[in-house]
């Protein structure tokens, strides 16, 4: 029984190692009229080739029957392993015609052309594009890769795999993310199949266990045939390094909320102060005492005293000095002499 679950999973390995390098075979598999990008190595172009050994280049519209190619490359020692040198490649793309014994042109081998990757940041969630932008934490993300690679697919059997990097704001790379399931889903070696092309909802931001608020770095890399190896440029193998915001708020209204407050403090409290205090309460207490309590009861006891007292004092300097003293001793006079005449 052991022996045969042994011969079992022996077989399974042979047969996966077999389909790996089918499908290897198949992405470097080169027919005739196939496009090739700059920098893959390893290509099997001799059925492109054909009889022929040597590819020459001319100019678009010229004439190739009747004109001589402005570049020609001997190919005959890379027929089952061909570079598409950046060094022999760079500024001749297109097509790449085979030479015969002759050097007479003698139909196309195969198209050269740049590789050209690029890489956004989609929320699914709202449905907009986030790239280089702030996204909620809570919201599910996916990328749309824009790439001519999916023409390996197509022509090829076989697609070109593409590698999406993550980088946290603590640094590091993940090579997979976790999407709103729970489901861990890699970024790793995803096949180009079509042109453009989205991942599915893979990112959950607001899995605060793995995802950090901050600021995330991203970017893509494809090395299909070495390609990123042998011509690892911005923009032709590598995309261009994208940011996305991952927090609470949005940045924009947090802005805005500080220049307010910080306003307050300054405009309110300190006209407030000014204003109320010095203005009002010092004129209080110096112009009411003086108004009300000195000012009644001097006047009020001077001018009442004085006018009661005038009619008294009037009459006086109209008498005559020592009239009554007199009066009375004629009085005692007059008396005396009545009881004189009595008895």
């Amino acid at each position: 029984m052991q022996t045969k679950r042994g011969h079992f999973w022996c077989l399974l390995l042979i047969g996966a190692l077999f389909f790996s390098v089918s499908a290897q075979g198949a992405v470097t598999t080169v027919s005739q009229g196939n496009t090739v990008f700059i920098g893959e190595q390893g290509l099997d172009i001799s059925a492109a080739m054909g009889p022929d050994t040597s590819i020459g280049w001319w100019a678009s519209g010229a004439d190739v029957r009747s004109s001589s190619p402005s570049k020609t490359i001997n190919v005959a020692s890379q027929l089952n392993s061909f570079t598409v040198s950046p060094s022999e490649f760079s500024g001749w793309p297109g097509s790449w015609i085979r030479l015969d014994g002759t050097g007479n042109a003698n139909g196309t081998a195969f198209i050269v052309a740049d590789p050209q990757i690029n890489l956004r940041v989609e929320d699914t969630t709202v449905g907009i594009d986030v790239t280089d932008k702030w996204v909620p934490t809570g919201d599910v993300i996916r990328f749309r890769i824009e790439t001519n690679l999916a023409q390996i697919n197509s022509q090829r059997g076989s697609p070109a795999l593409l590698t999406i990097k993550v980088q946290p704001p603590a640094g590091g790379v993940f090579t997979a993310l976790i999407d709103a399931s729970g489901t861990t889903q890699s970024i790793v070696d995803i096949p180009i199949t079509s042109n453009p092309q989205s991942t599915n909802s893979i990112w959950d931001t607001g899995n605060r266990a793995n995802y950090a608020p901050g600021s995330y770095t991203i970017w893509a890399e494809c090395n299909t045939n070495k390609m990123k190896d042998n011509y690892g440029q911005t923009g032709k193998t590598i995309t261009p390094k994208i940011s996305l915001l991952n927090q609470d708020q949005n940045p924009l209204i947090a802005a805005k909320t500080q220049v307010a407050t910080s306003a307050t403090p300054v405009t309110t409290k300190p006209t407030s102060v000014a204003t109320t205090v010095p203005a009002t309460t010092p004129a209080t207490v110096i112009t009411t005492p003086p108004a009300t309590s000195p000012t009644a009861a001097p006047v009020t006891a001077e001018t009442s005293q004085p006018t009661a007292s005038i009619p008294v004092p009037t009459p006086t300097p109209t008498k005559t000095p020592g009239f009554e003293s007199a009066l009375a001793g004629l009085s005692l006079i007059i008396g005396i002499l009545i009881y004189c005449k009595r008895h």
